[in-house]
């Protein structure tokens, strides 16, 4: 057996690891594909979802290298999710040649690469078509790469999603000049993270520079007609600082800075589900 042979008998071994899992929970999981993939033009998905209909959503975008079966391993958070009645939703990313794992493009006119933010709009429509969720009702959340295209999505169609919630990943320099809104939007990241450092950093020998957290945050408070730059809500458990702006109607920002490095840090799909399910229903 090959090396890529070899890997994809793990990753069938993993996947399907995962499925017995979910369905202990009595979760549905109603794609015929390999594994519970579910395939649409442009790409795959896998999905959990409670045992009703019309249940909100939420998209987890995974990192670079990874796939929606890594997402759906992180059973912490998907179990927080599912556990108050939300499906869960793990899109696939394209592999870059010569590289292993998905990858998402959050950057538009990437030649030939698929247009990323089309391909989940074809996920929300397959999904609430196939399975039954409520299109009105889903957040988009992703890490590192994932967390880049969600803030962009955001910042570029902020309607697209009833939420979004980015993790360990925002902008890049050069930032856009300014974010469409209002948008409702729940950033969280590591004050130690070294891969996405909240200045950001430059990359490929400074042909690619990450942006800065917080200069992306001006940018959503400014399309958000926020009253001040200074946050007029304070907040501090064991885990995060949360900082809050008071907003124009229709739209809500806020910032959780954890103490971690590059990762999805514990408590986040709670404290993110208690934030969004506290928005007034549009």
């Amino acid at each position: 057996m090959t090396g890529y042979g070899r890997l994809a008998a793990i990753r069938r071994i993993a996947g399907g690891a995962v499925l017995a899992f979910w369905a202990g929970l009595g979760v549905a999981q109603e794609c015929p594909g390999p594994d519970g993939l579910c395939e649409i033009a442009g790409g795959t998905y896998r999905i959990i979802r409670p045992d009703t209909d019309n249940a909100p959503a939420v998209i987890l975008l995974h990192g670079a290298g990874a796939s929606g079966a890594t997402m759906m391993r992180m059973r912490g958070v998907v179990e927080a999710f599912s556990g108050r009645g939300y499906a869960v939703i793990a899109p696939d990313g394209l592999s870059r040649e010569g590289r292993g794992g998905g990858f998402w493009s959050f950057r538009m006119g990437e030649t030939g690469r698929r247009d990323d933010a089309a391909f989940l709009a074809r996920v929300v429509a397959d999904a609430a078509a196939r399975h039954g969720i409520d299109a009105s009702r889903v957040v988009l959340a992703g890490f590192s790469n994932g967390a880049f295209l969600t803030t962009y999505i955001a910042c570029r169609t902020p309607d697209a999603y009833a939420a979004y919630a980015p993790v360990a990943g925002g902008l890049w320099r050069p930032h856009p000049e300014s974010c469409a809104g209002p948008v409702r939007l729940f950033q969280t990241h590591g004050w130690s993270d070294g891969t996405v450092p909240l200045e950001g950093r430059p990359l490929g020998g400074g042909r690619y520079l990450q942006g800065d957290i917080l200069e992306g945050l001006s940018l959503f408070r400014t399309a958000n007609g926020c009253e001040s730059p200074a946050p007029t809500a304070y907040a501090e458990t064991d885990r995060f600082l949360r900082r809050a702006w008071t907003c124009a109607p229709g739209s809500a920002l806020e910032f959780a800075l954890h103490p971690g490095g590059h990762g999805v840090p514990e408590g986040w799909a709670e404290m993110m589900l208690d934030w969004f399910e506290a928005l007034p229903r549009e």
